[in-house]
């Protein structure tokens, strides 16, 4: 599954900043939830780690991600962010192929995952 950001519209996976009072695998369960109406059981360790720039309106971020698994039991008819965004499910390979940022797709591309 992969979500496309607010502004540009670039494919992502779902991600977040981090919140205060939650774990790594807390936030990334909430944050696929709110992103695509994902619900499922999240992996408590990360499956991969990468670093970007996040482009602000006068300044870059640099961003330290850790990216955890989640396997999906339900995708919810209505969630927060639906009329923001676009979310698809993708092929494991078309999904590392559409998303933009290299660390990001060589992980996805790498991920030992069974299809359903």
């Amino acid at each position: 599954m992969l979500v496309t950001t607010r502004e540009t519209q670039r494919w992502i996976v779902p991600k977040c900043w981090p919140i205060r009072g939650l774990k790594g695998h807390e936030t990334a369960a909430r944050e696929a939830m709110e992103e695509a109406g994902l619900i499922g059981e999240i992996g408590r360790k990360p499956v991969g780690r990468y670093t970007y720039w996040k482009r602000k309106p006068d300044h870059f971020i640099l961003c330290k991600v850790r990216l955890y698994l989640l396997e999906v039991k339900q995708q919810l008819p209505v969630w927060p962010e639906q009329d923001q965004r676009r979310c698809l499910w993708f092929t494991q390979a078309d999904a590392a192929d559409l998303i933009d940022e290299p660390a990001l797709g060589a992980i996805v591309a790498g991920l030992d995952i069974a299809a359903p």
